[in-house]
């Protein structure tokens, strides 16, 4: 058995939370420089990992979604339990990933109380209500549990290459020296937070009237492709390009990268253009805009903060769905204007 000498996270399987988890890591990284980090992820989430400076290595969870299947666990464990870990943050709150490092032996087990997880989690934190901002959920598990909240936590940083940003707007016919704005139309939450398409329709015509240059990538998972599908409809010009299930998710990350500016639902890609550190609009309405907020130098985050919001329902109890509904296309437009460079 090698020394426990490295650090295993084991991811959240979404890719913003992921990304909000970032800054438990530059934590980890500071308080044991000598321990390099290990970070055990859902293949969907993996690319996300990689773009962070501090991560070793990203192993890939061979598991079925949902499924418990103790012994293939018990096998993946004792594979962990030979490259020695000496402390494993299981960010999940689900019984079965805190199994994992019980079942690898290592030492110290750090996450939140979860799902009654007491013995397999041997540093456990316990929830505040009401909950804190998901960005300062992460990264009090870099202190002991009960201690004070620590102000100042650092902001998620991604960082991408130049050469995979070029090889990937060249693969999807993004123009080199254009203005690039990025349009995130889905969520994979629900419906409740999807701007319409109508509305994004109507931004893209604004944008493009402003800057005939300009070029606008919608992107998103294959189940958003319809959705990319009616705006590029609605708006009937050449320079929308829906890629919304054409990209991997380390090429949008590239293309978000190139990003002047993105405009997003509470989504995985809006953190994503967060922590590339790209101007981003993000869109709110269901969701509560102080809990996810975007965190780049320049982030506006637009809510119309009604009666029945946020409500955090997946479909709009009401039926009317006026958080985003009433969000309309020159109020957004307002706001990006003053984001993007001049014509």
């Amino acid at each position: 058995m090698k020394a426990a000498v490295r650090t295993l996270v084991i991811s959240p399987n979404w890719i913003g939370d992921a990304v909000m988890a970032q800054p438990l890591l530059q934590l980890l990284s500071r308080r044991h420089p000598e321990r390099p980090i290990d970070v055990l992820a859902p293949p969907a989430v993996a690319p996300v990992w990689r773009a962070m400076a501090e991560v070793d290595s990203v192993l890939e969870t061979p598991f079925r979604h949902g499924a418990l299947q103790l012994r293939e666990r018990w096998r993946y464990a004792q594979v962990l339990r030979a490259r020695g870990y000496a402390a494993a943050y299981v960010l999940p709150n689900t019984l079965k990933y805190a199994l994992i490092p019980w079942l690898a032996g290592i030492p110290e087990r750090v996450g939140y109380k979860g799902e009654m997880r007491y013995g397999l989690l041997n540093a456990m934190h316990h929830d505040d209500v009401p909950p804190r901002p998901m960005v300062a959920f992460y990264a009090a598990l870099a202190d002991d549990p009960g201690a004070p909240l620590r102000s100042g936590v650092p902001r998620p940083r991604l960082r991408v290459e130049e050469d995979k940003v070029a090889d990937a707007c060249a693969r999807h016919g993004i123009a080199p020296g254009h203005p690039l704005v990025v349009f995130a139309p889905g969520a994979e939450f629900g419906a409740a937070k999807r701007w319409p398409a109508r509305h994004f329709a109507a931004l893209a015509a604004a944008i493009l009237e402003a800057d005939p240059r300009a070029q606008i990538a919608l992107l998103g998972s294959p189940k958003d492709q319809p959705a990319g599908a009616e705006i590029v409809a609605l708006a009937q010009d050449a320079r929308v390009l829906n890629l919304a299930g054409a990209t991997k998710l380390d090429e949008a990350i590239a293309l978000i990268a190139r990003a002047s500016a993105v405009v997003a639902n509470d989504s995985g890609l809006l953190h994503i253009a967060s922590g590339l550190n790209r101007p981003v609009l993000a869109l709110y309405g269901p969701t509560d805009p102080d809990h996810a907020p975007p965190f780049s130098d320049l982030a506006r985050s637009l809510s119309l903060r009604l009666e029945c919001a946020p409500c955090r329902q997946r479909e709009c109890p009401l039926g009317h769905h006026n958080c985003m509904e009433q969000m309309e296309a020159p109020m957004v437009w307002q706001e990006l204007r003053q984001m993007l460079p001049p014509a």
